[in-house]
């Protein structure tokens, strides 16, 4: 069983698109916790992972990367492995991209209102991702600013957290995304004793929703299998 979350503003729609038939193909059945819009959204996905029964593997993409990581440090009898699709910073958010524009988007839809903050974040970009942004966005409700600045100020584990979970992990970037720097994907698969990184593109994520699961299990297997 994987039990795996959404970044942040996103959905547990664009989870299972990403990751129900890369894990099917191995034999492996998901959960895909919904989030909990609004100021305890991050309490919401740790409560669903803390709901959890036996050894699973956990993970997520984005924000839900980082709490799955950080969940299993707190709780290493119970995580079986790490699928950790695009992690956005680590340790304190600081200046990463990705929180600097959840940080913006929030005081947007804050100050304008949902409608016209979507407006402008979907602005120039692929269709693809202005229509997940459209779904994820309008059905975070009343509590999209709330989870948007919430998860902005949310901390990832440090190396030395991601040092101490010796599962096997698959870390996934996507090469062409600023927002989610290959760097910071490829300095988590240096701090985790037992991690592979998994590359694609947005290009390719924009094309087929599958390739970034399949490049974030592909990872988890090659370190599952490297011993």
């Amino acid at each position: 069983m994987a039990v795996l979350l959404p970044g942040t503003g996103s959905d547990e729609v664009f989870v299972r698109s990403v990751f129900a038939g890369p894990l099917a193909a191995v034999g492996v059945a998901l959960r895909t916790p919904a989030p909990e819009p609004g100021k305890d959204l991050v309490r919401a996905h740790l409560r669903a992972l803390d709901e959890t029964t036996g050894p699973v593997l956990v993970g997520g993409i984005s924000l839900g990367a980082h709490l799955a990581a950080s969940w299993a440090v707190r709780n290493p009898d119970r995580c079986a492995g790490l699928l950790l699709a695009l992690p956005a910073w680590t340790g304190d958010p600081g200046a990463a991209p990705a929180a600097v524009t959840a940080r913006y988007s929030g005081a947007d839809v804050r100050a304008r209102g949902t409608e016209a903050a979507l407006a402008s974040a979907v602005g120039g970009v692929e269709p693809w991702l202005a229509d997940e942004l459209s779904r994820a966005w309008t059905g975070h409700g009343a509590g999209l600013a709330d989870s948007l600045l919430v998860a902005a100020e949310e901390p990832a584990p440090t190396p030395a957290d991601l040092a101490t979970l010796a599962v096997p992990a698959g870390v996934a970037c996507c090469t062409d995304d600023p927002i989610h720097p290959v760097e910071i994907a490829q300095g988590w698969v240096d701090a985790l004793p037992r991690a592979e990184l998994g590359r694609t593109t947005l290009a390719a994520l924009g094309a087929d929703r599958e390739a970034l699961g399949r490049a974030t299990v592909l990872a988890w297997l090659r370190a599952r299998f490297r011993g």
